[in-house]
This record gives structure tokens, sequence and C-alpha cells, in this order.
């Protein structure tokens, strides 16, 4: 054995080794392997060998050797068994001059005499055996547990380092996990989500929300939501987020607003507090764009009112034609009687002129509100446009609305006429709205070269913006006021048209304003014609 001083030396080196070591790495079998190297210096064993308790079945199992036959790392050790086994029992050192006076002794390697066994202790708890051996019986002396505990202790260091960094690891792996699964949730959600700290400034921003909203997340990171969105403010949305930071409960709205690029969306809004403990960091809010579900819940109903007023002029029309039919009848009469004057006469049938007018209006309201399938029939559209501005003149006339004619010979065609009547009565309308009061509505029919027919309807309005031509036969589209319309007709039109393999296009009437041209194969032709560029792609 070496001389105390010189194993005091030489044991501090080996300490400010393995710190260095420790300092720099957590490789649990490098650091013990280096402990036990620059322990043989000091302790001159033969062999040494450190075990840890296993944690299912509470043996020593090797975790470093040195000079050990590969057999005996093998061995696994019952705490109380053998000299290891009752260091790790006990947690006290254990010193055996001669082995073979020790009749638990289980051999390390062959002529082994003596042995020193110290615990490993990491937080209070044995968690293995450091164990020496020499072939010199009374190789080790008692001034030698010290040194070797004080290489144990750094040994459990290097072992509680490595557990611990391995645990930090496995942490940091399944947060890197669950944050890649928050990511892909957050980007593929169909809800918009996003968060917002105390004062209310922007913290996440998911994909969905850079859709609803027009703003990309770079932008609305660290902005204050209602600085980004004022009019929120005004739909009492800073009160709702307000009550969830200072009750800590989830809140829930919805609101109509326009996003960044103008549009109209409904939205539903579910708030609840972000938590850290029991103190309250933030809100998320969890939005749900319903704008397609509300304008077609309000086509619905609409849809409804207007059946419904199709049903009521069908029965108005049903009840006039009854006392129609009684003055038609005697009207005739009257007119069959000897002795009236040429004035009488004229009055008379006057009366039977505007008798057959009003037949001819309550005829039209009667077929334009019934409904069914598409039947296609052999129609004249001279004679169904003739019925539909029958039906307009009074509205044309009251805005003041001047309506021109030019009409030429066309082809019949295969069509519906309820459904086409839909279709001019909507175009018709649409220049209408657009001249608002006073204007000038053109309908032109005609023959095409390839001999299909062919009507044009335009208006001398402010016409259609070349932006939004490719963007009105979409449905709910619409620029007009919130309330005046569904965005549904052109695209009910566009349907309507398909169904009669029938071309419609866009273009600037001359003189300013929108036209409106339909063309439909002839009976003749049977000519199929698809939307245009400007127009429809059905």
């Amino acid at each position: 054995m070496h001389s105390a001083e010189e194993q005091q030396n030489k044991l501090l080196r080996a300490q400010i080794d393995i710190g260095r070591k420790l300092a720099s790495s957590t490789e649990q079998d490098e650091l013990l392997t280096q402990i036990l190297h620059l322990s043989r210096d000091i302790f001159g064993f033969e062999n040494a060998i450190i075990r840890l308790i296993e944690k299912e079945t509470g043996e020593l199992v090797t975790a470093a050797s040195f000079g050990y036959p590969e057999d005996a790392e093998k061995v696994r050790i019952v705490p109380g068994e053998g000299i290891m086994g009752q260091v790790a029992l006990t947690g006290k050192p254990l010193l055996v001059a001669d082995v073979e006076t020790e009749p638990g002794y289980i051999g390390g390697i062959n002529g082994a005499r003596s042995e020193l066994a110290v615990p490993l202790i990491a937080n209070g708890q044995v968690i293995g055996v450091y164990n020496v051996e020499s072939c010199q019986p009374h190789a080790f002396a008692r001034s030698d547990i010290d040194p070797l505990l004080s290489l144990a202790g750094l040994a459990a260091i290097a072992i509680e380092n490595s557990r611990l960094y391995r645990e930090l690891h496995a942490a940091s792996s399944k947060n890197r996990e669950l944050d890649q699964l928050n990511r892909q949730i957050l980007q593929s959600a169909s809800l918009g989500i996003y968060s917002l700290d105390m004062k209310l400034r922007i913290t996440s921003w998911n994909p969905r929300m850079e859709e609803f909203s027009g703003v990309k997340p770079a932008e609305a990171l660290g902005c204050k939501l209602l600085k980004l969105f004022p009019h929120l403010r005004k739909e009492g949305f800073e009160e709702a987020l307000l009550q969830v930071l200072d009750g800590g409960q989830p809140g829930r709205l919805k609101l109509a607003h326009r996003n960044l690029r103008g549009e109209l969306r409904f939205q539903k809004r579910r708030l609840a507090p972000l938590w850290d403990g029991r103190m309250i960091t933030g809100i998320l809010v969890m939005v749900e764009d319903i704008t397609d579900f509300q304008r077609l819940l309000d086509q619905t109903i609409q849809t409804e009112k207007l059946a419904e007023v199709g049903r009521l002029s069908a029965g108005i029309a049903h009840e006039v034609n009854n006392p129609l039919a009684v003055i038609s009848y005697a009207t005739q009469l009257l007119q069959r009687e000897q002795g009236q004057n040429s004035e009488q006469l004229e009055l008379l049938k006057r009366i039977g002129d505007e008798v057959e007018r009003l037949k001819t209006l309550t005829g039209g309201l009667l077929s334009f509100s019934r409904s069914g399938e598409t039947v296609l029939r052999t129609i004249d559209l001279h004679q169904v446009l003739q019925d539909v501005l029958l039906l307009l003149r009074y509205e044309l006339g009251r805005k003041n609305i001047e309506l021109r004619e030019n009409h030429s010979g066309m082809p019949l065609v295969m069509g519906d006429s309820n459904k086409l009547k839909q279709v001019f009565i909507n175009l018709v309308m649409n220049a209408t709205q657009a001249m608002d009061r006073g204007g000038r509505l053109t309908i032109t029919t005609g023959t095409t070269e390839n001999g299909d027919a062919r009507v044009v309807i335009a208006d001398n309005g402010p016409g259609i913006p070349d932006e939004l031509k490719t963007k009105i036969f979409e449905p709910f589209f619409t620029t007009k006021k919130e309330g005046e319309g569904t965005g549904l007709g052109l695209y009910l039109c566009s349907n309507i048209l398909a169904e009669h393999n029938a071309g419609l296009t866009l273009n600037t009437a001359t003189g300013g304003g929108a036209e409106f041209s339909i063309i439909f194969p002839g009976m003749s032709g049977g000519k199929s014609y698809h939307k245009h560029s400007e127009g429809i792609n059905d």
C-alpha cells in the first residue's frame, strides 16, 4: 500500500479529474470506468466492480468493472447475499481482511483474498455497491474506507446525473413530440385558433385565422387584438374577453364583422382562460366561421317566403279569374244587344280587352308560381319575354326606366318556360336595381351566324368592375347592401341555363352599363354552348 500522504494526494488528483469529467460528460459507463481506473492507482486492487440495484428486481447487477471475468460480471446478487449483498442491505461499508474466512463470499476472480465494499448512496438511499478486491490478504485497511467512500460518492453523483439527464432528455423528447403534435393540430384544425396574453396581445395565430382575417401570423403576433381589429370593440368583444380574465369562466358569443379584406363574416367564438397553476395568464380563442351556413339559412328562409308569396299569388289569381269570367260573359251579352251606339260599343270593347289583359296577367302569375323539375318543350322565347315584361312593366315605370325592345326573327328552342322566366326576371330586376332611379333597359333578340337564338339584356347603369366579373356568378356573392340581396340570383340563373345547354356572357354595354348575352341552341343546330371566360364556367 502507498503511504497515507501519497494516497491522499492521489485521491485529491483523482477527485479533480473525476470532477472535470462530471462537468463535461453525462455518459454513465464512461464516468464509472474512469473512476475505476483512477481508483486502482490509489488502492492497488487487482479487480473492482460497481453494481447497482435494479429497480424491477431489487438485485445487484454490474454497471462497470475492472479485472473481472465475463462470467463474474453476469452474476446477480440479492441484497443480504455475500459481502456486496450485505452492504446493499445495511448501507454500511464492509472490510474483509481474508475472504477465506468469510463463509458468504461470492468469488470475483480466482485467488482473491481480501475485499472492501462500500455503498453508493444518492438522495439518502442505497443505489448500489462499490467493491474492490486483492489477491493479497489484509490488502486493505480501515483507513481506505473513507477514500473509497469518497470515490463512491462521486460514482453516485455520476449515476444520478446520468439518470437525471436521461429523464430530462426523455421529457424534452416528449415535450418536442407534444409541441409538434400541438402544431399539427393547430395547422390542420378547421377552427381559427389564437391566444392572447393578459394585455390582449396576440401570442399565437393559426393558419385558419389567417384565412378568416386576411392577416398573416407575422403581422398578428405581438399586436394588440383590438388595435388590429378595432371594430370588435363595438361588438362587445372586449367586455367578453375581460370577463374571462376577471372571472376565469369560459365564454362564448356570436358576432358579425368585416375582416381586413372588407368581407362580412359571421362567426361563433369560444373563449377559455389559460391557466398557469392557479393563475390566469391569458385567453384561448376558438373561432368557427359560419358565414356560408348563415347565408344558406337566410336564403332558405327567403325561399320559403317567396314560395309562400307564390302560393298567395296563385290563390289571388285564381280568385280574380272568377269575377273576370263573370265580367267577360256580361260584356259579351251587352255587345249582342241591339240599339247600342258606337260609343257604348267602343266602351264594351275596351272592357273586354282589359278583361283579357287581366286574364293574361293572372295566367302569368299562375304559370310562374308553379314549380317542379325542368321539362323541356318547344317554346318561343319572344312569348316568354313578353310574359315577363307584362309582369314587370309596372316596376319599370315606377322607377322611371325606359324600355327599348329590338326584336328580330329567332328560332324556336327547347326549354322550360317557367324556369326561363325566372332567369329573365332576375336579369331585368338586377338591371333595374343597378340603375336605381331612371335609366334605359334594352332587350334585343335575334339569330346568330350559326342559327342559334340570342337574347341580350343591357342597361346603362354603372356597370360591373372588371375585378368582379368572375365573381358575380359565385353563390352568396353580392354587391348589394346588407339585407338587399342573397347573392344567389345569378348563381341560380347559371344553373338553370346550364340545364338548357345555353351560354351566358357578361360584357360592358355600349355607352356603359352591363350587358348579359344568352345564346340558346336553335332547334336545327343543337350546338352545345359553354360559359365564357368572363361569364360562367360549368
